[in-house]
């Protein structure tokens, strides 16, 4: 079996990333393609967590007009349809998965139990966890940190639509710099738009590495789990 570096990944997937190019609904081609990765680091022995995003779907910007708690929570349906679809392509590969949401719906998945969570994964069951951290004004990067935190992952693997962290956004300054590390310290000082303040602070204090990498390129996925440095290492 080859050489791993990472035993325990927690997987961050926004829903850009599953609408692939339009960055809207579901694309089947892309999930497919994200799948295939998921299912070559199961291969290899990689215990796997996934937190999806919603905003293929719907974001909080578009209920600017709306209580902010009702907006939330409708985006928190929102990754549970994720979810599923994720779900429903991995299963395709031959994985076994479980969905599980912090806000109960038993009919169509598992509540969030963490010990229940651990030993899924220590069978190497692919678990993917919706609708955030069950709670409004918080965000699915903030769920990300506090699931790796509590089910003792090794790293964040936080998926994006660009490579890596810049100074700027590379879409709008072509001479923005482009990070191969940084501490959450700097991302904080420097107010990059990495992951959410909450996000960022509690990966901090639980001292939890995380990668940010671009999912335009899926078998990035396995380069990390197997020790290749591609995009930004914040520690």
């Amino acid at each position: 079996m080859p050489e791993i570096k990472y035993k325990r990944v927690l997987l961050k997937l926004s829903g850009e990333a599953i609408g692939g190019t339009e960055g809207k609904g579901v694309n089947a081609d892309t999930l497919g393609k994200i799948c295939d990765q998921i299912k070559n680091i199961v291969d290899l022995g990689v215990e796997v967590g996934v937190v999806v995003g919603g905003g293929n779907f719907w974001r909080g910007r578009y209920g600017h007009q709306m209580e902010r708690t009702t907006s939330d929570y409708m985006g928190m349906l929102a990754t549970t349809m994720n979810g599923l679809a994720l779900q429903d392509s991995l299963e395709a590969r031959g994985l076994t998965t479980r969905l599980q949401t912090a806000i109960e719906m038993r009919q169509i998945a598992e509540p969030y139990i963490r010990r229940k969570v651990t030993n899924h994964l220590e069978k190497g069951r692919v678990v993917i966890f919706a609708c955030g951290t069950g709670n409004p004004f918080f965000t699915t990067d903030t769920a990300a940190a506090l699931r790796s935190a509590e089910i003792e992952a090794d790293v964040i693997l936080l998926a994006k639509t660009i490579d890596a962290v810049y100074s700027e956004d590379p879409k709008v300054d072509p001479n923005a710099q482009r990070y191969d590390e940084i501490t959450y310290l700097d991302i904080l000082n420097k107010d990059l738009k990495v992951m959410d303040a909450t996000a960022v602070s509690l990966c901090k204090d639980n001292q939890i590495p995380l990668i940010v990498f671009g999912i335009d390129e899926p078998e990035n996925i396995v380069k990390i789990v197997k020790g290749e440095k591609i995009g930004t290492y914040i520690r």
